[in-house]
């Protein structure tokens, strides 16, 4: 018979202490921290104890806004009713004891779109499946937290005071075209990003060079005396370009209004390029040439295939249009946008005033990548070390197996190239799973006959 449990248990409290063959029915009140005022959702959880070898029941069902039949708490609760319920409810059946297969979603940018792995907030959630049905990897996080994201990120985010989140694993898609595919030229103060580059628009870039906007040119700043005189020529030739990109987006946003579409929305290239035939011929030879002006004081970085680019804090940067990249960065979500040859749909106005006097002017580094394993099975890089993350890509031999060792907190994994079995689950190109703190044994296996790579991003305590 089902074990209910009142609203004041925590699931993961009592999940803890329930005898193998035992199941339980929680009704949790669950925090959505990453809306506006944080509302409440009201999940149902029904768990299983078919195996407790990790200590902790191994089945889950959840679901949002539920009504508890009266015959569910009265019944034994079997793998084959937890299957039904699933079913029947829409939802995965999720085993604890293995890896969690992430569905990604798309948010639409004006240079593209992001495919969030594990993002959370009001834009969108990212999803865990079990190939058939979806439900928010974070309604997971909030019921059993401990046992996936571990005991040292449960216990430094509840004294740090934030929200618990894992790594935000995502793919930056741009459009392959000049200028609308350009991302944002910004920096960050606190959210650390490494950025991996899976595929060159051949279209765009017919060499197979890429590039990403990165810092400031050597020859640009050596025209000035000092960093100061630097910073000032560089926000006067911002603002002359802004100015003129305000005019253009308040014609547009008249277009926009007239086609019902709304000022925050993202639109097509095609649609974009549309209104921009309207604007005044003066104007948009304007804002080329002020745009031109002001790039010439930035560097862009040549970027190829399997490529590997660390962000560091402070760092203006910018990924150009046609170049995909497997992205890791801490779940902070905040930047200063220095300019964009667009209009900005996230926020207001532009931070470049602040953003200039924080800007790092450090020239490029050019810095290898620490072997870490180079043996018959698996080679191993270490791509960053960051603070509070570190990620490492792993290129195994032709049909090798290799054991990740015994960890205290989540893995994120995701394969760019092969395909790989990870626990009796299959991964091919970008895709992904989050692998619990507590999923001891974890082995990996490439079922390719070429090189199969694959990125694990792991926290640091």
């Amino acid at each position: 018979m089902a074990l209910f449990i009142p609203f004041e248990k925590h699931p993961e409290d009592v999940l803890y202490g329930l005898e193998k063959g035992s199941s339980a029915v929680f009704r949790f009140n669950f925090t959505q921290w990453y809306l506006p005022d944080s509302p409440l959702v009201e999940l149902l959880v029904v768990a299983l104890a078919d195996d407790l070898e990790q200590n902790l029941v191994r089945l889950l069902v959840v679901r949002a806004y539920p009504e508890i039949e009266e015959d569910l708490l009265g019944r034994s609760i079997s793998r084959d009713t937890l299957t039904e319920l699933a079913s029947m409810w829409k939802v995965p059946l999720i085993d604890l004891s293995q890896p969690l297969k992430l569905e990604p979603i798309a948010i639409p940018k004006p240079w593209g779109q992001e495919l969030w792995y594990t993002g959370m907030e009001k834009r969108g959630l990212s999803l865990v499946t079990d190939g058939r049905y979806s439900i928010p990897l974070i309604w997971l996080i909030g019921v059993v937290p401990t046992y996936l994201m571990g005991a040292a990120e449960v216990r430094w985010a509840s004294e740090a005071g934030v929200n618990l989140a894992p790594n935000l694993l995502k793919i930056l898609d741009p459009l392959s075209e000049p200028i609308f595919g350009d991302l944002y030229f910004e920096l960050h103060e606190k959210k650390r990003e490494v950025y991996v580059v899976t595929h060159v628009d051949e279209r765009a870039w017919p060499d197979g060079v890429g590039g990403i906007r990165y810092g400031f040119a050597v020859q640009a700043s050596a025209a000035y005396r000092n960093d100061v005189e630097f910073r000032a020529a560089y926000l006067a030739a911002v603002s002359a370009y802004r100015l003129v990109r305000k005019q253009i987006d308040d014609l547009v946003d008249t277009m926009r209004l007239q086609a019902n579409i709304a000022l925050d929305e993202p639109v097509s290239a095609d649609q974009a390029k549309q209104w921009l035939q309207d604007i005044p011929t003066d104007l948009a030879k304007k804002e080329a040439s002020l745009r031109e002006a002001m790039n010439k004081f930035t560097a862009v970085k040549a970027l190829r295939l399997g490529d590997v680019v660390k962000v560091p804090l402070l760092m203006p940067h910018a990924l150009q249009h046609g170049v995909r990249t497997v992205e890791f960065q801490t779940p902070v979500y905040e930047r200063k946008i220095l300019s964009f040859a667009q209009k900005v749909l996230t926020q207001d106005d532009w931070d470049t005033a602040q953003a200039v006097e924080l800007m790092s002017l450090e020239p490029q580094e050019k810095t290898s990548l620490e072997l870490l394993e180079d043996g018959s099975a698996v080679k191993r890089e270490q791509i960053v070390d960051f603070e509070d993350f570190e990620v490492q890509r792993i290129t195994f031999k032709t049909k090798a197996i290799w054991a990740f060792p015994d960890i205290d907190n989540y893995l994120l994994v995701m394969v760019i190239q092969g395909v790989l079995k990870i626990d009796g689950q299959v991964l091919r190109h970008e895709e992904a799973v989050f692998v619990p703190a507590n999923c001891a044994g974890v082995q990996l296996q490439s079922l390719s006959e070429q090189p199969c790579v694959v990125l694990i991003s792991q926290p640091k305590a």
